[in-house]
Formats: C-alpha cells, sequence, structure tokens
C-alpha cells in the first residue's frame, strides 16, 4: 500500500483507537466511518459486461447424496476441497490452478455441502495494520492451515476502457489496487476479469504484494461466470504473519524473460519492499493496460 492509501484512512485509525477498550473481535478499523463503501462481493462498473450479481449458473440436484464428481453437475473431475475444506491443489509454480466451481444458490444441496467454502466468508480473525515501509499491511491474529480459503479481492468490475482511463489518469503517488485476471481457456481463448476496489471493496484491498507470498489467487466461481478472486493459504501461517500474494499471478515468483524486459519498458516502476530473498525489486504491473487509450467504437 503506497502513501496515498495511508492518508485515506488515517481518520478511521484514530477513531478506532478511541474505542480500544472494546473487545478485538468486535472492533471494526474504521468504527462504521470510512469515506469508501465497504463490499463483501463483487459489484458492476462501467463497463462491464456482467454483473457479478446476477445468478446465471443452473443448480446441482443433489439432494439425497453428498455432491460428488460424477454426479454433481457442480463437480465435473474432482473435488474441490477436503475434508478440512482445505483447497485440494493449493498449486505450484510447475502447475496452473484449475478452475473451481462451487454449488450456487439454485443448488438443491444444503448449507454443509462440503463444495461450499468461499461462499462462506471470513472464517479467521484479520487484522488491518501499518507495516514499516508499505503503508498499511493486513495479517492473521490465529493459525490459518495450509488451503484454508482466506479472504476474496473484491471491488469493482470494470470493463477494458475504464481500466485503462483510470490507470491514466494515476499519478506516481497513487496506489493502484486494479487487478488484472487471465484465464487461458482450452481452446487458446483468454478470458479477462478487471476488478478495482479504490472506490468500493473489501479488506483484501488492504494486502500488500511479496515475491514470496503466503496467499494464492484463484478464481472461483459460484452463482455467475464472474469469478471471485479467492486467496487461500499457500502454506501454514502463523499468527501475527502478514498476508501477502504476488500481485503478478506467479505462484513463488516465477520470473520471465518477458518479465524481466519489462522492468525496463519505459514505465514508471514503483519498489517491491517484501523483503524477500528472491525479491524482482520492482512491484509487478500488466504492461498490456498502459497502451494507447481506447476510444468508442475502436476496439
Amino acid at each position: 500500500m503506497s502513501a496515498g492509501a495511508v492518508k485515506k484512512l488515517s481518520f478511521e485509525i484514530a477513531a478506532s483507537e478511541e474505542e480500544s477498550a472494546a473487545p478485538i473481535e468486535q472492533q471494526d478499523v474504521a468504527c462504521g466511518l470510512e469515506n469508501l463503501p465497504y463490499t463483501p462481493d463483487h459489484v458492476a462498473g462501467p463497463g462491464a459486461d456482467i454483473d457479478p450479481t446476477q445468478i446465471t449458473f443452473p443448480g446441482c440436484a443433489c439432494i439425497e447424496t453428498p455432491c460428488a464428481p460424477g454426479s454433481c453437475s457442480c463437480l465435473r473431475h474432482e473435488n474441490n476441497y477436503d475434508d478440512n475444506v482445505c483447497l485440494r491443489d493449493v498449486g505450484s509454480e510447475a502447475k496452473y490452478a484449475k478452475p473451481v466451481f462451487e454449488c450456487n444458490v439454485l443448488c438443491q444441496c444444503g448449507e454443509r455441502c462440503r463444495n461450499r467454502v468461499v461462499q462462506r466468508g471470513l472464517q479467521f480473525l484479520l487484522q488491518v495494520f501499518q507495516t514499516e515501509n508499505k503503508g498499511w499491511g493486513l495479517r492473521t491474529l490465529e493459525s490459518i492451515p495450509k488451503g484454508r480459503f482466506v479472504c476474496e479481492y473484491a471491488g469493482e468490475v470494470l470493463g477494458f476502457s475504464e481500466v485503462q482511463r483510470r490507470i491514466h489518469l494515476q499519478t506516481a503517488r497513487d496506489p493502484n489496487y486494479i487487478i488484472a485476471i487471465k484465464e487461458h481457456i482450452y481452446s487458446g481463448q483468454v478470458m479477462e476479469t478487471f476488478v478495482d476496489p479504490t472506490y468500493i471493496g473489501n479488506i483484501g484491498r488492504f494486502l500488500n504484494h511479496s515475491c514470496e507470498p503466503n496467499l494464492l489467487m484463484i478464481p472461483v466461481r459460484i452463482d455467475s461466470m464472474v469469478p471471485k478472486l479467492a486467496l487461500f493459504a499457500a502454506k501454514d501461517i502463523l499468527p501475527g504473519e502478514e498476508l501477502s500474494y504476488d500481485y503478478s499471478g506467479r505462484f513463488l515468483n516465477q520470473v520471465s524473460s518477458k518479465d524481466k524486459e519489462r522492468i525496463d519498458c519505459g514505465q514508471p516502476r514503483k519498489p517491491c519492499y517484501c523483503g524477500a530473498q528472491s525479491c524482482t525489486t520492482f512491484l509487478p504491473y500488466d504492461s498490456s493496460l498502459y497502451g494507447s487509450l481506447e476510444t468508442p467504437g475502436t476496439g
């Protein structure tokens, strides 16, 4: 988080300190006074092709038997989660993340279905705190086992032109919360999702980047083709540890030659302060978003 983000919440933190006598689990870092709207889920923003709140998936018909691969329409190949509600495949530097579809509001299975995890929301106590040189950060107050769902990265779902417009308006000191998710389909097509929690978002916007992260972002679909950007523990996380993920989407930050070239492509780069041994010096970014602005009727 940059200095711009620090200024944004300075009043809210002061308000919470005045009520420090309240139990930790009841404290709200904004005390209800945050000047930016909060949303636990995505909302449709300018240029969005699909309303993320619209229910577009049919439900499964699992009534008498638990949802299982082969019989449940939401589980095409294998279970997404194990008996401890941990993601079965947290990925590695040599693998691609597999698509995850959870049972949805139209499914006949009950709320205890093992294929309902991300939709249950936060399960661990998290805390926004002031880091030494990265602005605000997010840490856990309890142990989180590897594979457990931690939180979402939620905000406005934008169209490409709006993303470009917002990026071109940013100054070197402005924080950039916009994330571009690119999913490669077997047919060679690429599905893109752009999310910006700058003006409306959730606690995920306080997550900092790390070149050796302890979280892994996985697109999870529940009711809509618009994926929830779910963050899972990539390893066992201890109480007090700062939570982080790789802004580039790479797991364990395997840097390709193309990524190295982007460092010197002429765009101003922000320094990375993660402190990891494999630190790449600069924060990742998507150079395709810095091209010429699209005008109506041109793409």
